[in-house]
């Protein structure tokens, strides 16, 4: 069981249930979502953490029991008394698709009810082409559906689509030609993808997809306010407080790229330099272009073997600088207890930033401020996409559908 950042007390999520009549359909989704951030759990324990009585628990566990959504595990024996037995969600209990559309790929996964990757498909591009890149995915959605069994098709809740706000935004800094990124300028693509399927779609920001996966399957559960870092070809965010998913206004909330790095004083030039500028895998990529080296070495372990390591160290040194200066900055805003740093990179690259981070931190001062514990995200470069696919399953399963902010709207 995950402890949170800072000791003393319960601090996990913790849904309640009503006793009121008119309440069946609610309280079955609290006690699915109590099983699905707690792990397994006995009914006198479900009843405990949602203020349920026994009996109310009793008869829907025993209605999930009939859905096909809650299963019974091997009892636990050696206490006194009877021996207790654990409920557990069904990984077959429903399904959904979750597409991650990003600068560099697409993936396209099919998960299960437990949040667990059955299927993956993949595209790798230099830069999307919304001409292209639709029917590539009308062709995934086919064969992700059919991957699944007969009887389990009808299990299939949705598709949550995790993308970029603006796909054409910052072409200059990507070297793309005006003319393609200005293809997405008017495309709609939850409706694109709505007209592939019958299924329901939805759509969130893929950093923000990425912060509801660690949310609601990784560290998240255990920690109620933090910043969520996610390194991709750009560096992006998300914010979560008091458990909740946090937007802001126009859906920028934890939008960490566009932080500034400079202080601007009366005469200077406009500040242009961003955290994105300095702390994004493209700027790693171009390291590695201009010495002649497969760029796509970002992704995986070659990144810390030479000829690549030298200049992945030069990369590590600034971005843990630049990112530094940007959890400084958070923590002082928003008293945080925690900051979650994840990436589409591998475990060991996320780690060494990690460990880059330590001593960039100490140079900042604290006086003032709580420091956060700066933690490793837990679920990699999967995250949008389960973030995505999380969409459709919160969507009918959970008593809380705001933990999305609805940011498609």
């Amino acid at each position: 069981m995950m402890k949170s950042a800072h000791a003393g007390g319960e601090t996990r999520l913790r849904p309640r249930g009503s006793n009121h009549v008119g309440m069946r359909q609610f309280n079955e989704r609290v006690v699915l979502q109590a099983i699905r951030l707690h792990g397994s759990l006995p009914k006198a324990e479900i009843a405990r953490l949602t203020h349920l009585t026994p009996q109310t628990v009793q008869i829907i566990i025993a209605r999930l029991e009939a859905d096909d959504l809650v299963r019974k595990l091997a009892p636990v024996r050696g206490k006194v008394g009877q021996p207790s037995v654990p409920m557990a969600l069904n990984p077959d209990g429903a399904f959904s698709i979750g597409i991650k559309i990003g600068r560099r790929s697409m993936d396209m996964l099919l998960v299960d009810f437990v949040g667990q990757v059955r299927e993956r498909l993949a595209l790798a591009y230099d830069f999307p082409d919304p001409d292209t890149l639709f029917d590539e995915i009308d062709a995934r959605l086919d064969k992700l559906a059919t991957a699944l069994p007969a009887r389990l098709r009808e299990r299939l809740h949705g598709v949550g689509i995790a993308a970029p706000l603006s796909l054409g935004g910052w072409h200059e800094v990507l070297g793309i030609a005006p003319e393609k990124a200005a293809k997405w300028r008017d495309v709609d693509i939850r409706e694109r993808v709505a007209a592939m399927t019958e299924l329901p779609v939805g759509l969130v920001k893929d950093t923000a997809a990425a912060c509801v996966a660690e949310l609601v399957a990784g560290r998240g559960r255990s920690i109620r306010s933090f910043l969520y870092v996610f390194v991709d070809t750009f560096i992006g965010g998300g914010l979560v407080l008091d458990s909740h998913l946090r937007s802001g206004l126009h859906g920028n909330a934890g939008a960490i790229g566009s932080m500034p790095l400079g202080r601007v004083t009366q005469g200077m030039a406009p500040a242009r330099e961003q955290l994105l500028g300095v702390a994004s895998l493209f700027n790693l990529e171009a390291l590695y272009r201009e010495q002649g080296l497969d760029a796509g070495a970002v992704a995986d372990g070659r990144a810390l073997q030479a000829p690549w390591l030298e200049f992945t160290e030069r990369w590590l040194a600034e971005a843990a600088s630049a990112v530094a200066l940007t959890v400084n900055a958070a923590a002082c805003l928003l008293d945080l207890e925690g900051v979650i740093v994840d990436g589409s990179f591998s475990a060991a690259l996320r780690d060494r930033l990690l460990a880059a981070l330590v001593p960039a931190l100490d140079r900042h001062s604290w006086e003032g401020v709580e420091r956060p514990a700066v933690l490793a995200g837990t679920i990699g470069s999967d995250a949008r996409a389960i973030g995505g696919a999380l969409l459709p399953l919160y969507d009918n399963f959970a008593p809380d559908r705001d933990l999305f902010l609805k940011l498609d709207a």
